[in-house]
């Protein structure tokens, strides 16, 4: 459960999020709507443990997100769509992030699997080359160092 009470971002003389408050129930996939500036980016940043709220509080299963000792088991946020490879599927980046979170891949197709989210598609890779960015249509992803991950033999 995501529990906001009252809370407020500001920067400067500029409020970002006035007296905000929510619930969010457990399994319950949610979007925040509203024009540029309505505080979206800055509500979901506090409840990931990014941002510190100049007032009121945010919990994730009843504690702040940075206090869970595997966060990511508890809530995930994709806070800017740039994040994400733009030649890589949404099932390639979720088995990413399930491998080096130590969560099962198959935790991957049950959660794709929910009636209530729309399906994760399998393209072939002309479809998927079709569909890609082209690499003027987003700023290019910050360069970092490549690493590789080595299967665990079956013991």
């Amino acid at each position: 459960m995501i529990e906001a009470h009252e809370l407020t971002k500001r920067y400067g003389d500029t409020t970002a999020v006035h007296s905000l408050s929510f619930t969010i129930a457990p399994g319950t996939v949610t979007g925040f709507l509203g024009p540029n500036g309505a505080g979206k980016s800055t509500t979901m940043r506090m409840i990931m443990g990014l941002d510190r709220p100049t007032s009121g509080t945010v919990t994730v299963n009843g504690k702040p997100y940075r206090q869970h000792r595997a966060p990511l088991r508890e809530v995930g946020a994709l806070l800017e769509a740039s994040a994400v490879h733009p030649g890589r599927s949404a099932r390639s980046h979720l088995r990413s992030m399930a491998a080096t979170h130590n969560i099962k891949a198959s935790r991957v197709s049950e959660v794709s699997a929910r009636p209530d989210l729309p399906p994760l598609r399998r393209t072939d890779r002309s479809s998927r080359r079709k569909n890609r960015c082209q690499p003027n249509e987003h700023p290019e992803p910050a360069r970092q160092p490549a690493i590789r991950l080595k299967r665990r033999s079956k013991r």
